[in-house]
């Protein structure tokens, strides 16, 4: 009966260490569902192959998470196992049903136990506590998740020419927004140091030489790098202008945003 007892302890304490390695990714910015399917697959070792998981070995903190569930699964299962065999090693064919009867009831009570929403939401909370005190480090957003990196969106850093678009023009004057762009900030060398110009504002002036990091969609990013002064250039801005309407559209009708 021990033995049974002692698969029951490797089956409860493996599914607490599967939630709690859920809501640790879940702190990293997954979302729930996508923290608990990465979670359960590194502990069981399937290793399914999918979007989410290139967040996760892209990721340090994420990465180090699975590499602990891979670690402590691997130790688990084969324990669990172990265990299993040798609950029906030597017994009569009587006790061998009486022992099936016990573990079939044992895990639909543990099923029953971590489907339990209420439980689920006990656990959660107790758990995202614990790791917030002993592990701060887990609270780390994954801007490239954020900004929609993986989605058609991108951060580009360009640096101006005497002869590109840009040039010697004012943010107001580029109207750089229309395009579905923003400017986050702009690298400039005074006197021989360089400085950091963040979130600038509407009447500040690009000059030639200056670095300009950019967020938008990265098609248009990598054409507006090419951009050059005169009448060549304007015409690419109204098509940009014109693009970024249609793509907004699309992006809220995808979203059930009425337009």
């Amino acid at each position: 009966m021990i033995p049974i007892i002692t698969f029951l302890l490797v089956v409860l304490i493996s599914a607490i260490i599967v939630r709690i390695g859920a809501v640790a990714l879940e702190m990293t910015g997954l979302s729930k569902d996508v923290a608990a399917f990465q979670a359960q697959s590194a502990f069981s070792g399937v290793g399914f192959t999918t979007s989410e998981s290139e967040y996760v070995v892209s990721h340090p903190v994420r990465r180090r998470i699975i590499r602990i569930l891979m670690l402590l699964g691997s130790a688990g299962i084969t324990s669990a196992i172990a265990t299993l065999v040798l609950s029906f090693t030597g017994i009569t064919r009587e006790q061998a049903g009486q022992r099936i009867i016990i573990l079939i009831l044992g895990l639909i009570i543990l099923y029953l136990f971590f489907r339990s929403k209420y439980i689920e939401r006990v656990m959660r909370k107790i758990i995202r506590r614990v790791l917030s005190r002993v592990a701060p480090s887990l609270r780390v957003l994954d801007y490239s998740q954020l900004l929609g990196i993986t989605k058609g969106y991108s951060i580009a850093q360009i640096k101006v020419k005497k002869t590109g678009w840009l040039a010697n023009r004012s943010l107001r004057e580029l109207q750089l927004d229309k395009e579905g762009i923003l400017v986050l900030g702009i690298y400039r060398k005074v006197e021989g140091r360089e400085v950091y110009i963040g979130a600038p504002h509407g009447d500040t002036v690009i000059l030639p030489g200056d670095v300009v990091i950019l967020y938008g969609p990265e098609e248009v990013l990598s054409k507006l790098s090419k951009r050059i002064k005169g009448a060549r250039g304007e015409k690419e801005h109204e098509e940009a202008v014109e693009m970024a309407k249609l793509r907004r559209m699309q992006e809220e009708r995808e979203a059930g945003i009425s337009v």
